[in-house]
């Protein structure tokens, strides 16, 4: 019995050095392929590793492919431009889709065809609207959210989902840590601009703000399935909140206040949370509220605050060109109108672009999943919620449809899904097995 533990200890490390390597090995691609310019050449490698990868476990390759999805830095040769995000998050998607574990649970069955409302509502400014961004987009905005779940679901259900999650907080632990070095000696030397991260990751201080409010958001549901005492919890929930501050996002602010507020009132036997970060909720809205009149009130009309009255405007006015599809998604970077500006509020950029039908399909989407997710057993469904509602909130302050800050939420309703029915389907195998064959099995864990 003894040699049969050693022999499973002795595998499951040689796995977690497998997988270590291949994480690093995949990353420092990725990472040549942004900065040296040596894109295809990389991403050719990075390809081959997956395949090498994939005879080991699909599972697990999509589980590694979790720290590339947090990164914005832009990847492209002859004419193709494309987030090193989405360029992951697709070819994760393949890789879940061919070789994923099926029938899918019927909570994330419903989630996929709530995303299917929307591209269909969506398809009348396609065929309105014929240009090429607008048909890329409208792929894209499926990828981001359909997709991602897929992917987070590809990934948990086998097992992989603590893992999965490890690897995709891990850059975000990096992110903040970098946030808080750069921020901590600006204010020590009496300069309160906000932080932008550079290269590796080329943050504008929102998008920053956004993911670490992602970070936040998982530290402080902290699942079981994931495996994180509360010490280690905490402590990331503070770092990412000191990232946050070192960043000042506003809307980052109000989403994560919102999904605190979620977490603690959601009830879950047996599971007590602990009140502290209640108590920065009202400094938190002081803050957003201090700045935002301080704003409105200094005269100057291009501080972030009036912009966006104009920007609010601006849109209401493209929508008006075609009321009921819209003029086309991505508008701003196709010239279909005078502005090239990306509407900083989830609802009046879908309005500009699919018109009133799309705004439907994605009123339906967004509060179709949100239902999904708030039925689901708490163990699982609080932190599902509680992301998708921190992303909606930070959507009516910004930019919505983005890479990153729009599929990590609904990767992470995926790996919820898919480690509730992993789950189950081990306590359905465990009712199973003979008395006698759990003690085997138990000793050779």
């Amino acid at each position: 019995m003894g040699f049969a533990m050693t022999g499973v200890r002795t595998a499951r490390r040689f796995e977690l050095v497998v997988i270590v390597l291949a994480a690093v090995t995949g990353l420092s691609i990725v990472a040549l392929a942004t900065l040296h310019g040596t894109t295809w050449g990389a991403l050719a490698a990075l390809v081959v590793l997956t395949f090498g990868l994939l005879a080991y476990s699909p599972a697990a390759t999509v589980a590694l492919m979790m720290p590339a999805i947090t990164l914005v830095n832009r990847v492209g040769a002859g004419g193709v431009d494309l987030s090193v995000s989405d360029l992951v998050l697709a070819l994760s998607f393949g890789v879940a889709l061919i070789f994923g574990r099926r029938p899918y649970s019927r909570a994330l069955r419903t989630v996929l065809w709530l995303s299917f409302v929307y591209q269909v509502a969506t398809l009348f400014t396609v065929v309105a609207n014929r240009y090429t961004a607008n048909t890329v987009e409208w792929f894209h905005a499926w990828l981001l959210v359909g997709g991602a779940a897929v992917v987070g679901w590809a990934a948990a259900r086998d097992g992989h989902g603590r893992m999965a999650t490890n690897l995709l907080v891990a850059p975000m632990v990096v992110m903040a840590l970098l946030a808080i070095a750069v921020g901590v000696p600006r204010m020590l030397a009496g300069n309160p601009d906000p932080v932008y991260l550079g290269e590796p990751f080329g943050l504008h201080k929102n998008a920053l703000g956004d993911i670490l409010a992602f970070g936040a958001t998982i530290a402080y549901a902290r699942p079981r399935w994931l495996g994180w005492n509360p010490p280690v919890s905490l402590s990331l929930f503070a770092l990412f909140c000191l990232g946050i501050l070192a960043a000042q996002s506003r809307q980052a602010m109000v989403g994560l206040a919102l999904a605190v507020l979620v977490i603690m009132l959601r009830h879950e036997p047996g599971r007590r949370r602990t009140r502290l970060p209640l108590l920065a909720i009202p400094g938190a809205v002081w803050y957003v509220g201090t700045t935002v009149t301080e704003q409105l009130e200094s005269g100057n009309e291009f501080n972030s605050t009036n912009q966006r009255l104009t920007w609010y405007e601006q849109a209401i006015a493209v929508w008006n060109q075609n009321e009921w599809f819209g003029v086309g998604m991505r508008w701003w970077t196709a010239g279909r109108t005078e502005y090239e500006f990306q509407p900083p509020n989830a609802e009046l950029e879908v309005l500009s672009s699919a018109g009133t039908v799309g705004l439907v399909g994605f009123l339906i989407m967004m509060g179709g999943i949100l239902v999904v997710a708030w039925r689901v057993d708490p163990r699982y469904g609080t932190l599902a919620f509680a992301i998708v509602a921190n992303r909606f909130t930070q959507g009516q302050l910004d930019l919505f449809w983005v890479a990153v800050q729009t599929s990590i939420p609904f990767l992470v309703v995926g790996l919820c899904l898919g480690a509730q029915t992993h789950e189950a389907e081990r306590k359905a195998a465990d009712a199973d097995t003979s008395p006698i064959d759990r003690h085997l099995q138990g000793a050779t864990r």
